[in-house]
């Protein structure tokens, strides 16, 4: 599942500046991972907070969660799984373990849209590595991917042990990792006494505090128009993760139809509905990173019933009569304000 970038940030930060008496210190550091870029604003850090300490630690972070969590990397803990053709329990790693965890808390809560052993599908479908010889595969080819996917049925968790019921089952992480990945940053920017920060991965974000002119971070949420980069909407964000999944960059064309790199696990095709984006705000970027992944797949009409439900802060983005047309939940509009969504 590949994350579209749909968060523009609103960012006011020059790297170790000092503007006044009464203008705080702004620190930025930003570079690359996990296939993406990251952006990491600190203001006001502590007298004690070195700002090469800082960026050795950010970046030490990120390389755990890539020696974790990446597919890109042969080496990673989840590629060792996945090479691996043994059929026993696994010791996972803390990091490892809390994130499957949380992938199978998702799981369960949304009818099974939410899955992390798309991989098969994804690679027939022309969305992984490699280009296939029928733009869309038979029914026979998609019938034998399904019996790899549902990691309810072919993962087996126990603790922090993992199983896998057959050679050839996989686990990716890339709809979730990138959260996890911001959430991480966020709790060594919290260490170090950092109190107001905005981290961000691929869209991915959290954020704490206020920013430097003492107003909450805001965020600008992408209308999901391939014809141009334009904010839909800007949303005042402070002490919460904000994700948001999109089908409008990476998808093909075929016979006079659209197939979006959305796939539906239960039945390992791409999502035929309208719903275009999903943000989500979340307490932390690991939710909010799933949770977007997995409304997309179901959509508005299935999705805002199931937020309301999950008590989530969703705004959906729908494609209606050639024009985009938002909804939200109840939990979003009362953290944004009604106002601000006309």
């Amino acid at each position: 599942m590949i994350r579209s970038l749909a968060a523009f940030l609103s960012l006011f930060a020059l790297t170790g500046c000092i503007f006044g008496d009464d203008t705080p210190d702004v620190l930025r550091f930003s570079g690359e991972t996990m296939g993406t870029t990251f952006n990491v604003t600190v203001v006001d850090p502590p007298d004690t907070l070195e700002e090469e300490a800082m960026q050795s630690a950010i970046a030490a972070t990120l390389e755990a969660v890539n020696a974790s969590m990446s597919n890109w990397d042969p080496q990673s803990e989840v590629s060792r799984f996945n090479s691996s053709a043994a059929l026993e329990p696994v010791p996972l790693s803390e990091d490892f373990a809390t994130v499957m965890a949380m992938a199978n808390d998702i799981h369960d809560a949304s009818g099974a849209r939410f899955d992390v052993t798309l991989a098969p599908l994804i690679e027939l479908w022309g969305f992984g590595t490699r280009t296939p010889e029928d733009a869309v595969p038979p029914p026979a080819e998609v019938n034998a991917a399904l019996d790899l996917v549902g990691q309810r049925s072919v993962l087996t968790m126990d603790g922090a042990t993992l199983t896998k019921s057959a050679d050839g089952v996989s686990v990716n992480l890339s709809a979730i990792a990138k959260g996890f990945g911001v959430d991480a940053v966020a709790r060594t920017l919290t260490d170090a006494g950092v109190t107001r920060y905005l981290v961000e991965i691929g869209g991915d974000l959290v954020t704490r505090g206020v920013n430097a002119e003492g107003e909450p971070w805001a965020i600008g949420i992408e209308r999901p128009d391939v014809a141009g980069r334009v904010v839909e909407l800007i949303v005042p964000v402070s002490g919460y993760g904000l994700a948001t999944s999109g089908d409008y960059r990476n998808y093909f064309e075929a016979d006079g139809q659209r197939y979006s790199h959305i796939l539906d696990p239960t039945t390992g095709r791409p999502v035929t509905h309208n719903t275009a984006s999903v943000t989500v705000l979340a307490e932390s970027a690991t939710l909010a990173d799933g949770w977007a992944t997995a409304l997309l797949v179901v959509g508005e009409e299935v999705g805002l019933p199931m937020a309301e439900a999950e008590g989530l802060a969703v705004l959906f983005i729908t494609r209606e009569d050639g024009a985009f047309v938002t909804s939200a939940s109840r939990a979003f509009s009362e953290l944004i304000g009604d106002t601000m969504l006309e």
